[in-house]
């Protein structure tokens, strides 16, 4: 059974939306390609022509997007564009930002003439290096490792949708990350969820790694309109390359049995039971 979904929930940047927020003394837009948490990709190329349209400069987060989908900033036509090496098994500490020629930045750190005039200090060239061997080499397999993030994924989702109730997928079915999965299950407090799912082996979270140290439910889940309750109640589960379809199954047999045991501990859904509500 899948938990309701409220109409007033925004996954996607309103292009409509964005062009009435852009004001005379509007300098920037900044909009991430995609979401590191639910996987949603943003229609960029759109949202940035709009921005153009405005004569405004348009930078866009692709860290979570470099590695996994097809980006060509001359076709996005934006004007920065930022990325992590990391995030395509590249080295860690190490990234990049794009400059369309005729865009002017201020510089980063004052001093040396590094990275033309941009950031002084002596480059990180073993970094550097290592960065552009690995997407050189996460371009060379892009198609046939999303084909088999997406497997993996879409398994996952037609697993826990089918054997789990009250549980929704946040982010859009078909346009998010192809390696992206994120749950939300109701009656469960998602720091209990994560401890057990450790205890197994299985390694994921309940939002971002950059507020990995919060008790708070995700902001980009409330955001987008889940009540507080059903936030905390979250899962976000990526795969990789090294990933099996046998992992899969490993993680949704587990998940089935955490739920279930953790729920039979809810008063709330102890009553939600008794009184036969429907979710």
């Amino acid at each position: 059974m899948k938990l309701p979904i409220s109409p007033s929930m925004k996954e996607f940047v309103n292009p409509k939306d964005l062009a009435e927020a852009i004001r005379p003394d509007t300098t920037l837009v900044s909009i991430m390609m995609a979401n590191n948490e639910i996987g949603t990709i943003q229609p960029i190329k759109e949202l940035a022509a709009i921005a153009k349209e405005k004569g405004v400069i348009f930078h866009t987060d692709a860290v979570q997007a470099m590695g996994n989908l097809d980006v060509k900033v001359n076709d996005l036509n934006v004007d920065l564009l930022s990325m992590s090496a990391h995030k395509f098994y590249g080295p860690k500490g190490v990234g990049a930002l794009y400059v369309r020629k005729g865009v002017r930045i201020d510089s980063f750190v004052h001093g040396g003439a590094q990275e033309r005039n941009k950031r002084a200090g002596t480059e990180n060239v073993p970094g550097i290096v290592g960065m552009a061997a690995a997407l050189k080499l996460a371009y060379e397999n892009l198609e046939e490792y999303n084909k088999h993030l997406r497997k993996l994924s879409n398994k996952l989702i037609d697993s826990v949708m089918e054997r789990i109730p009250y549980v929704r997928l946040n982010g859009d079915r078909e346009n998010r990350l192809p390696g992206n999965v994120n749950f939300s299950f109701q009656f469960i407090e998602g720091e209990s969820l994560l401890l057990m799912l450790d205890m197994k082996g299985i390694q994921a979270s309940s939002g971002s790694a950059c507020t990995s140290g919060s008790l708070d439910p995700s902001h980009v889940l409330l955001a987008i309109g889940l009540p507080h309750e059903i936030a905390h109640g979250s899962l976000r589960i990526t795969f990789g390359e090294d990933n099996t379809e046998e992992q899969v199954d490993y993680i949704v047999d587990n998940l089935v049995e955490i739920v279930e045991r953790l729920r039979q501990m809810s008063p709330l859904y102890e009553d939600f039971v008794k009184k036969g509500q429907k979710a």
